[in-house]
């Protein structure tokens, strides 16, 4: 699960946060929208893959953005 470690670390670095479990909710964690942009933008270059905005949306925490990641790289080949 390296990659669900790897977005845990972009998000508490773009959220300025100490830690962040991966099944905390991304906003309850007080993640700004312009927050939320910069960790999209980042997950989409960090693994080479585009992802649509209602499915990153309905990603809430790490572990489910770990998913989406996983499913978008298979279907999209990466």
């Amino acid at each position: 699960m390296e990659d669900l470690t790897r977005i845990q670390a972009m998000i508490c670095s773009i959220g300025n946060l100490p830690e962040i479990e991966p099944d905390a909710i991304l906003q309850d964690a007080g993640f700004s929208s312009m927050s939320v942009l910069e960790l999209l933008i980042q997950l989409e270059e960090t693994f080479d893959i585009t992802i649509p905005d209602e499915q990153f949306m309905a990603a809430r925490s790490a572990r489910a953005l770990y998913d989406l990641v996983v499913l978008l790289k298979k279907e999209q080949g990466n």
